[in-house]
C-alpha cells in the first residue's frame, strides 16, 4: 500500500469529523488554498527551473577530435616511465600542432597537475570511437583484449620497394645483404667459440626498420577491425627513407615521401578519429636525421618530426631527443636474435659463468674534431692501465674493431664496458656490451638513462656505473680507481642485473615468436599500447594539464608514479640550451649526425 504524507492524512480526518455538518466557509477556504498550493507549484516548475534547465552537451563527430588540444601523460611500462605530459597551445590546419612553453632559467619548476571538468560540460562516452577499443578488456575470455594492433595496409612505395631496391639504401656499400634474413643480415660463423651456434647475425645497426615491421607481421593480436585496436601501426620504413638521400640531394627529396605518407594517413578514417594520436612507427636511426630545422638544402636530414602530423604520431627511433615529446627510445640491435627462449637462457647462463680477466674496456676512435669529447683522454687512461682492453678504432679502421667477434669476445672478459657519447649521444656498443654480460659505465645520462625509458629500469644504479664526462674532462678523474672502489659483491650483483635484462633489448628472430619471453619489439609495442590508453581515457575525462614545458621532457621520464612536481636535477647541466634559444643544440646534434654517416662509411 502506497504510504501517505502527514498533510494527506490530518485532511482526511476532518472530513469525516465534520459529516452531516455544514461547513461551507472551511471548505472554500481549504479549496483556495490548495488552488494557490498547486498554481506556485506549476509556476515554479515551468517558470523558474524552465529557464535554468542545462542541456546535455550535444553528440560530436569523430572529426572534432581533431579541434581539441589533446594532453596527455605517457605510459609507464614496467618499471619504467617515460611520463611526457603535454600542455600545448592547438594551431588547426586539420591536425593537432604541439607548442611548447619556453624553458626559462632561474624560476621555480612548474607543478603538473590534471585538471577535470566537471560532468555536466563532458561528452558522452558511449559517443567515442575508441570506446570498443577499450572495453576490450573487459573481455576476460579474449588473451588480445586491449592488445590489437591494426597495422595500415601501405602503398609498397613505403616499405617493400625500397628493399628491392636496397642497393640505393647506402652511398657507401651494398645494403642489401643486411636486409637478408627478414633484415637480420647474413648468419654468422662461430669459428671462434664467442657466438651460440644458432641465432647470431651480421646486424646492421640502422635496420631496425625492416626487423620491427616483420616482427609485427607475427605480432599474435593483429586485427583488420581498426575500431578494435588499442594502437595504429604504420610500416614505412622512414629510416630507410632519409638514409638513400641524406647526401647531395635538396630538401624537397628528401620530404618527399614523408609529406606523402602525411597526405596517405590524414585520408583514412582511422587518423580522423584521434588526428594520429593513436598512429606509431619506427625509424631505425637517430632522430636528427628527421629534425632539420629550415629548408636550406644546406640543412641535415627531413622534417618528418616537425611536420603537424609527425608531431602527433608517436616515432621510435635509436636515439630520441630529451627535448621533444614526440619521439621514443627503443634499443640498436644487437647481433643476437633468438627463435627460442631456450637459446636465451643457454646465453644467459653462458654470461653467468664467464671469467673476467679485465677491469674494464673500450671499443671506439678518437674524436679529435670534437672538443668536448672525452675520448682521447679515455683511450688514454686505457693504454695506461694494466687492468684495461683497448679496441682502437680509426676512420681507416682496424679490421677487429669492426668485427663483431673481436668486439663480443672482449665484452665477455671484461667486467666494466666504457660507454662514452658516439657521435651522437647514444651508440650501439651499449647494447652489445650488456648481451655479453658486461656492466656498462655511462658518461651522460642521454647516452642510457633518459634514452631507453621503457626497456632499462629507472633505478640505473642498479645495472650501470655513471661517472660524469665533466669529471673526466676537467678534473681528470682516474676511471680505474672509481671502479675498483665498488665492492666485488655488488659487481656480482650488477653482473646478474644487466644479464638478467637481456630478453627486452634484443630483437627475436622476426621468422619465429619466443615462446615466454618479451623480447625489445613486445617491450615497445606494449609501451605504445599503456600511452595510447591513457590518452584515450584522458580524453574521456577531459583531463588536461597545465605548464607542461617539452623541453625539460627528458626530466619527465624520470618521475615516478603519481609524481608531478619537477625539481632541481643534477643533471640539469648536461641538457641546458642556450638562453636565446639559437637551437645550438639541434645544430650540433645535426651535425653530430653527419660526423656518424662519415664513421659508418669508414667501418663498410
Amino acid at each position: 500500500m502506497r504510504r501517505r504524507s502527514p498533510t494527506s492524512q490530518s485532511f482526511d480526518d476532518s472530513m469525516e469529523k465534520g459529516q452531516g455538518k455544514n461547513h461551507h466557509p472551511r471548505v472554500c477556504l481549504l479549496a483556495s488554498l490548495s488552488g494557490l498550493f498547486w498554481f506556485l507549484l506549476l509556476y515554479f516548475h515551468f517558470v523558474i527551473l524552465g529557464g535554468n534547465h542545462v542541456h546535455d552537451s550535444p553528440n560530436l563527430d569523430p572529426l572534432s577530435l581533431n579541434k581539441q588540444s589533446i594532453i596527455t601523460p605517457q605510459s609507464n611500462p614496467n618499471p619504467l616511465n617515460r611520463a611526457t605530459i603535454r600542455n600545448a597551445k592547438v594551431e588547426m590546419d586539420n591536425e593537432l600542432v604541439v607548442k611548447s612553453k619556453p624553458l626559462e632559467k632561474n624560476v621555480q619548476q612548474p607543478v603538473v597537475r590534471p585538471v577535470i571538468n566537471d560532468n555536466s560540460s563532458r561528452r558522452d562516452p558511449e559517443s567515442y570511437s575508441f570506446m570498443r577499443a577499450l572495453r576490450t578488456v573487459e573481455n576476460k575470455s579474449d588473451p588480445c583484449g586491449g592488445r590489437y594492433i591494426y597495422v595500415h595496409d601501405l602503398p609498397p612505395r613505403f616499405n617493400e620497394d625500397m628493399l628491392k631496391e636496397c642497393r640505393t639504401l647506402s652511398p657507401w656499400t651494398n645494403f642489401c645483404k643486411f636486409t637478408a634474413n627478414a633484415g637480420l643480415g647474413p648468419q654468422m660463423e662461430n669459428a671462434e667459440g664467442v657466438f651460440s651456434n644458432t641465432g647470431w647475425y651480421a646486424t646492421n645497426q640502422f635496420a631496425v626498420d625492416v626487423i620491427f615491421g616483420n616482427r609485427m607481421k607475427q605480432y599474435e593480436c593483429l586485427t583488420n577491425d581498426s575500431s578494435l585496436a588499442a594502437a595504429i601501426f604504420v610500416p614505412f620504413y622512414a629510416g630507410f627513407d632519409i638514409a638513400r638521400y641524406l647526401w647531395g640531394y635538396n630538401v624537397t627529396t628528401r620530404d618527399a615521401a614523408s609529406l606523402d605518407l602525411v597526405d596517405w594517413l590524414q585520408k583514412r578514417p582511422e587518423w580522423n578519429i584521434m588526428g594520429g594520436k593513436d598512429h606509431f612507427l619506427v625509424a631505425g636511426r637517430i632522430t636528427w636525421d628527421f629534425r632539420r630545422l629550415s629548408d636550406s638544402d644546406s640543412d641535415w636530414g627531413n622534417k618528418l618530426l616537425f611536420l603537424p602530423a609527425g608531431r602527433n604520431m608517436s616515432m621510435l627511433v635509436v636515439e630520441s631527443s630529451p627535448w621533444n615529446a614526440n619521439d621514443f627510445g627503443i634499443p640498436y640491435p644487437t647481433y643476437f636474435h633468438p627463435a627460442k627462449d631456450a637459446e636465451v637462457f643457454t646465453w644467459q647462463d653462458r654470461m653467468r659463468k664467464l671469467e673476467r680477466k679485465w677491469l674494464f674496456c673500450f671499443a671506439g676512435g678518437p674524436r679529435p674534431g670534437n672538443p668536448k669529447s672525452i675520448r682521447g683522454q679515455i683511450i688514454d687512461q686505457c693504454k695506461e692501465s694494466k687492468a684495461c682492453k683497448l679496441l682502437k678504432c680509426g676512420q681507416s679502421g682496424e679490421s677487429k674493431c669492426h668485427s663483431p667477434s673481436s668486439i663480443m669476445n672482449m665484452f665477455q672478459s671484461s667486467l666494466f664496458c666504457l660507454q662514452p657519447q658516439g657521435d651522437s649521444y647514444t651508440r650501439r656498443s651499449a647494447f652489445d656490451a650488456m648481451l655479453a654480460g658486461c656492466i656498462p659505465v655511462f658518461f651522460h645520462p642521454a647516452s642510457a638513462y633518459t634514452q631507453y625509458t621503457w626497456h632499462l629500469p629507472k633505478n640505473y644504479s642498479a645495472y650501470s656505473v655513471f661517472i660524469s664526462e665533466n669529471d673526466v674532462r676537467k678534473k681528470n678523474i682516474s676511471i680505474e680507481e672509481m671502479l675498483n672502489q665498488i665492492p666485488p659483491e655488488k659487481v656480482k650483483e650488477m653482473r646478474e642485473a644487466v644479464i638478467s635484462m637481456i630478453p627486452r633489448l634484443i630483437y627475436a628472430d622476426p621468422r619465429s615468436k619466443l615462446e615466454t619471453l618479451k623480447d625489445a619489439f613486445d617491450v615497445a609495442v606494449d609501451a605504445v599500447i599503456n600511452r595510447v590508453t591513457r590518452l584515450r581515457k584522458d580524453i574521456i575525462e577531459d583531463r588536461k594539464y597545465d605548464n607542461y614545458i617539452e623541453e625539460l621532457s627528458w626530466k619527465y621520464s624520470l618521475l615516478d608514479e603519481g609524481q608531478t612536481e619537477l625539481a632541481a636535477h643534477e643533471w640539469d647541466p648536461f641538457f641546458e640550451k642556450p638562453k636565446d634559444r639559437s637551437a645550438e643544440s639541434d645544430n650540433s646534434s645535426a651535425e653530430a649526425a653527419k660526423n656518424s654517416w662519415k664513421n659508418e662509411q669508414g667501418q663498410q
